[in-house]
């Protein structure tokens, strides 16, 4: 069974991957804003895929705080 501090632990992982990939995602934004031609299908999917990434940190945030109150 795993302590409330490992899944926590765990948690924190996920949202720091999500990090890194909305970091890169937001790098691709840039790269994609820059370009001569704006390609507006790529930004939509790109600024989709962040939204998306935001919305599952809220999601694990919640987790985190469900595990904190939960009993061992």
């Amino acid at each position: 069974m795993l302590t409330k501090e490992e899944k926590i632990q765990i948690i924190e992982s996920h949202k720091k991957n999500l990090s890194y990939t909305r970091y890169n995602l937001e790098v691709s934004l840039l790269e994609e804003n820059a370009r001569t031609k704006v390609n507006q299908v790529a930004i939509d999917a790109l600024q989709a895929q962040i939204q998306e990434i935001d919305e599952q940190n809220v999601v694990l945030d919640s987790e985190i705080t469900s595990v904190r109150s939960a009993t061992e």
